[in-house]
This record gives structure tokens, C-alpha cells and sequence, in this order.
């Protein structure tokens, strides 16, 4: 286990003492890195930023295995702060225990014609960030599948499945939130027609 976690008698992790300047540092990170991948994405509003998230790997232990729900507040205050003013939808990826669902705003999910699911994510089904996120939403409903405009995926979560195609990778000037992996990506309309093709 990391330093920066204990387990509790039930199981859970919750952060030691020490974690105060890590999580600040977690903060401006979250914030620097998202409003670089909107810069370099040229997100518009009313379109979707998927985000998967394992607070487990940023505290540097194994994915699904010490959720921290501090971890996954401190993460997406700085999420929203540079999503703020926006218009940009956030969707936020659940964990393999409800199957990968998606968290959106009710808002969105009509927008792009999606039918919500009855489930509700918490910590250990669902994981910390989506529950975070599902509580810090106005009106928010989960659904099962999404094709989202450009993607974070935070630790490994694998986001591929609520991509538009083209998939484009895209690297940022960091590779890591805390001890987590960071992968990005944008999606762009699909190239067809052959040689003879114009494209924009």
C-alpha cells in the first residue's frame, strides 16, 4: 500500500495525515492537464469529455483495489474548474462492476438520445470518481454506452468503448496524475470515398 492511504477495519482506504499537500498538488495538476486537452482537442460546447478514473492508481496502488473518495473530490475540483463556463459535458466512466456505465447530466443523455439506466455508482460499485461526479451533478443519470468527442482516461480504465471513431491519441506535457497513467484522445469524422475523395 501507499503511504499516502490507510485500511480500515472494513476494508476501506481513507488518506494518512501526510496526504494534504499531495492532493493540493493533485488539484492544480487536474486543472493544468484538462484545460491543456481542451486546448489541443478544440472541444465545443454541448460535446462530451469522457472521463475514466482510478483513484486507486493515483495514490500508486493497484487499480479497484484502495478507491479514495478524497481523492476522487480533490481530482474533479480541479475537473470542473477547468471545464467552468464551458458548456462542455462531462461523462464520467464507472468501474467494471456496473459495466463500464457512463454518468452524464440528464441534459445530455436527451441531447444525444440516450436512455438512462437504473443504478445509482457508489465507491466500491461504481467507483469514487463517477460517485463523485454523480454527486456534484445537478440533474445526473447514468447510461450504458456514449460516444464521447475526446477522452481522459485516468489510470487504465479503458475508455476506448465510449469514443466516436476515429480514436486520435494525443500527448500532453504530462503523463501522470499523482502515480497514474494518463492517456488522451481526440475523435475525428471517419475518412471515405477512396482517392478520389476531397476532404476539408
Amino acid at each position: 500500500m501507499s503511504d499516502l492511504v490507510m485500511l480500515n477495519e472494513n476494508g476501506t482506504a481513507s488518506l494518512s495525515d501526510s496526504a494534504e499537500k499531495f492532493l493540493a498538488e493533485l488539484k492544480k495538476d487536474a486543472k493544468a492537464l484538462v484545460e491543456e486537452l481542451l486546448e489541443k482537442t478544440e472541444l465545443k460546447e454541448r460535446q462530451i469529455l469522457v472521463i475514466g478514473c482510478s483513484t486507486s492508481e493515483i495514490i500508486g496502488n493497484t487499480i479497484g483495489k484502495a478507491s479514495v473518495p478524497e481523492v476522487a473530490d480533490t481530482l474533479l475540483d480541479g475537473i470542473m474548474s477547468a471545464l467552468e463556463g464551458k458548456g462542455i459535458y462531462l461523462a464520467a466512466q464507472c468501474c467494471e462492476h456496473l459495466n463500464r456505465a457512463i454518468i452524464v447530466e440528464r441534459e445530455c443523455a436527451e441531447k444525444y438520445g440516450l436512455d438512462p439506466v437504473s443504478v445509482r455508482p457508489m465507491p466500491k460499485a461504481g467507483g469514487s470518481f463517477a460517485t463523485a461526479v454523480y454527486d456534484r451533478m445537478t440533474d445526473p443519470v447514468a447510461v450504458e454506452t456514449i460516444k464521447g468527442h475526446a477522452g481522459l482516461d485516468i489510470g487504465g480504465t479503458l475508455i476506448g468503448m465510449h469514443l466516436r471513431h476515429v480514436a486520435v491519441p494525443i500527448r500532453l506535457s504530462a503523463s501522470k496524475l499523482g502515480f497514474a497513467n494518463v492517456i488522451c484522445a481526440y475523435t475525428r469524422p471517419k475518412y471515405i470515398g477512396g482517392p478520389r475523395a476531397v476532404y476539408k
